[in-house]
């Protein structure tokens, strides 16, 4: 009946909603209709209510359409084919943007917030399980607490066996694993890398269930009684994900010197986005802290090993077939946060290349098996790892005006703002409401905007050619008690501009010159971070 009364109430609504976005206006009242909409939604805003979240997500996205509107009907108008271009790369970046925010209020507005399973009280009836420690090239003092840690999982010991998976083939690994009593196994060659290793794995071991630590993650007494129970009370459950939760600072925190002072860059997808995602599910494997039923892999042949992210491709797979995922927002492991800003980008380019592949080889907008909502869900994440061009673009446009007075918007300055303002303050001031305690927008631009440069061209590569690159190890485990400046990051960011402009303006290559010798002091390791490193 509810359901009903919804879409009879937005069939009602929909032509308000038409009149709402197309109606021009001129500055002067452009202004008023769009502060009497910021007010109003800044009254609303003091209810906590669902139901008001819903119509504040509905009022952002009318005012952004609107803006997108008038950004497509009215400022288009170019003098010369590098303006239209230009100003065509800019409104298609806005496009990203405005498709990117109405996928995110989609996978937030109804998170579904689980609680645990509890497993019998009958203890033959627990499932038996394998716990899987992947291993590549991390060093032992950071295995050691994992693998210990894991052995302290309060479990029928009967029911529980612990293997070291080595794919570096490392005799010391090999004799601590005999010393503490897990089992060890390794392989002759490293095909599919991680993926490659689980699956290896898989063949030499018989429990029900296999729970997946990273090596750095270090998992509570708990894990396991928390996550299984799910598995007991649905046959259909395939995968049960925890969050990732890091005990340390990641680059960003630590340069910054923010510490937890700011949300985790990956607070927000382990909170509101995942939680969105099992409302539909469309829960992702995240590589760690998860537990998945081994009938499930089976019926997929195994994690999966065609991208380099096998994690949420696996997931992939599993809801394809009907499968059943679950996420469960309670932190039970802690890890390790990439040390170096080098390495966190290493990392989040893979994530982004493959996310890409995914997009290219599986795409889930296609093919039978998945529900419209999780199509969107996997959409948003694909698309999410596409940001580095758009924001490029962002950055960069003004220098169009600045440096060749070229237009690339046409229209004054009063009736852009009165039409940007609120669209940019709703979705910043809802966004805030949605995600509010799980990522701050000004600290989130800083993350995406550090990254973009850096992304850009590995996720243009992969979407023409997904097969090329090979899966890159996320290092972990580094002692950082030395502040230094990592010049191998940033150089694409200034370098390269520096020298670009250098060819074109030759008369003033000295002045330019002494420009960049004096930033050199201002990117000292004094000025990072209070000496931490990059």
């Amino acid at each position: 009946m509810k359901k009903s009364l919804f879409w009879l109430l937005a069939l009602v609504l929909s032509p308000v909603a038409v009149l709402v976005v197309i109606t021009p206006m001129d500055s002067q009242k452009q202004y008023i209709f769009g502060l009497l909409s910021i007010g109003i939604l800044f009254l609303m805003g003091f209810s906590k209510r669902r139901s008001v979240s819903v119509i504040m997500v509905v009022t952002s996205l009318l005012m952004s359409t609107r803006y997108m509107y008038f950004r497509l009907t009215q400022t288009l108008h170019f003098n010369s084919s590098i303006e239209a271009i230009l100003g065509m790369g800019l409104f298609l970046a806005e496009v990203y943007i405005w498709v990117m925010l109405l996928l995110n209020y989609l996978q937030t507005v109804w998170p579904l917030k689980r609680g645990i399973v509890p497993l019998p009280d009958d203890m033959s009836k627990w499932p038996t399980v394998d716990i899987y420690i992947p291993s590549y090239n991390e060093p032992l003092e950071v295995v050691r607490d994992t693998v210990l840690a894991a052995q302290c999982i309060d479990y029928p010991k009967d029911k529980m066996k612990i293997y070291l998976l080595d794919d570096g083939k490392r005799s010391e690994f090999a004799v601590f694993a005999a010393d503490v009593g897990v089992g060890y196994i390794t392989r002759n060659d490293n095909k599919h890398a991680k993926a490659g290793n689980l699956n290896h794995a898989l063949t030499l071991t018989q429990g029900e269930l296999i729970c997946v630590f990273d090596c750095d993650h270090v998992a509570t007494r708990v894990f396991l009684q928390a996550t299984v129970g799910g598995f007991l009370k649905d046959p259909m459950l395939a995968l049960v994900q925890t969050p990732h939760y890091f005990y340390s600072p990641d680059p960003f925190e630590r340069n910054l010197s923010v510490g937890r002072n700011i949300p985790n860059e990956g607070m927000l997808f382990y909170g509101p986005i995942q939680q969105g995602n099992d409302n539909w599910n469309a829960t992702f494997f995240c590589g760690s802290c998860a537990v998945i039923r081994r009938e499930a892999l089976a019926q997929i042949g195994g994690f999966a090993v065609e991208t380099v992210t096998e994690d949420a491709h696996t997931a992939l797979k599993f809801q394809r077939l009907g499968w059943k995922s679950a996420f469960l927002d309670i932190p039970l492991a802690a890890g390790l946060a990439t040390e170096r800003l080098v390495v966190h980008v290493i990392q989040r380019t893979r994530w982004a290349r493959g996310m890409t592949q995914i997009f290219r080889v599986d795409n889930p907008l296609f093919g039978r098996g998945l529900t419209f909502q999780q199509r969107l869900c996997y959409l948003s994440a694909m698309l999410y790892y596409q940001f580095a061009l758009p924001r490029v673009v962002f950055v960069t446009a003004p220098l169009a005006y600045l440096l060749f007075n070229l237009n690339i918007i046409y229209s004054s300055a009063s009736l852009i703002v009165s039409y940007a303002l609120p669209h940019l303050f709703l979705a910043i001031y809802v966004g805030s409401r949605m995600n509010g305690r799980y990522r701050y927008s000004f600290w989130g631009e800083i993350y995406d905007i550090v990254l973009a440069f850096h992304l850009v061209l590995p996720t243009l590569v992969t979407m023409i050619f997904p097969k090329r690159g090979k899966f890159n190890v996320t290092d972990k485990g580094g002692l950082l008690d030395v502040g230094y400046f990592d010049f191998t990051v940033v150089r694409r960011t200034w370098w390269w501009p520096a020298c670009w402009r250098w060819g074109w303006w030759s008369a003033s290559s000295g002045r330019l010159a002494m420009t960049i010798l004096a930033r050199i002091p201002t990117l000292s390791p004094s000025t990072s971070g209070g000496g931490s490193t990059v």
